[in-house]
């Protein structure tokens, strides 16, 4: 095989790849622009963790991986949550406040797999309505342990990404509507 067609295959391919990082780069850049809640870095890097961002060629992909993430989350999350809770010594107050946020986390995974087959359905009334949902799961488990006088949360990084997924999730829902 010649030089010319051996580089010239290797520029194609770089091209390619640069494209689809594009899709994601560009696309976290607009939403970043509108909702101050998402960090831009955040975006990227937490969804370029999914091998199937490496593919996307539209916004619409990068839905169904943004809400994949947010699945693979919520399931990380409830393991995260099962180990505090296999501390004997928690404060009474604190192992109520896990065992809800545990249960909003079961409910999470679902509910974010009916707004996937939402998406895919292309009924985006039903998915943004399950992703809003999912991501009251973060602020009504990170609202509880603020409710007692002296209690941090032990979720607070992981309630904060979560949200973040989710709200990148309806944000490139947004994207595909207008």
């Amino acid at each position: 095989m010649s030089n010319s067609l051996v580089s010239s295959i290797v520029f194609f391919c770089l091209l390619i790849v640069s494209v689809r990082s594009d899709v994601l780069s560009d696309s976290c850049r607009e939403v970043t622009k509108d909702d101050p809640t998402i960090n831009f870095d955040f975006c990227v890097s937490t969804l370029e963790g999914n091998p199937k961002a490496k593919s996307a060629t539209s916004v619409a992909d990068l839905v169904k991986v943004a809400t994949e993430t947010a699945i693979s989350n919520s399931n990380s999350i409830g393991s995260i949550i099962t180990k505090l809770l296999s501390n004997k010594g928690l404060e009474p107050y604190v192992r109520s406040c896990l065992q809800d946020c545990s249960e909003l986390y079961s409910d999470a995974g679902p509910i974010l797999g009916q707004g996937e087959q939402a998406f895919e359905g292309k009924d985006y009334g039903t998915a943004n309505s399950a992703i809003s949902a999912a991501l009251d799961a973060a602020t009504t488990c990170e609202d509880q342990f603020k409710e007692k006088e002296g209690v941090v949360s032990p979720l607070t990084k992981e309630n904060n990404s979560f949200f973040q997924l989710n709200a990148i999730s309806l944000a490139f829902l947004t994207m595909v509507q207008k």
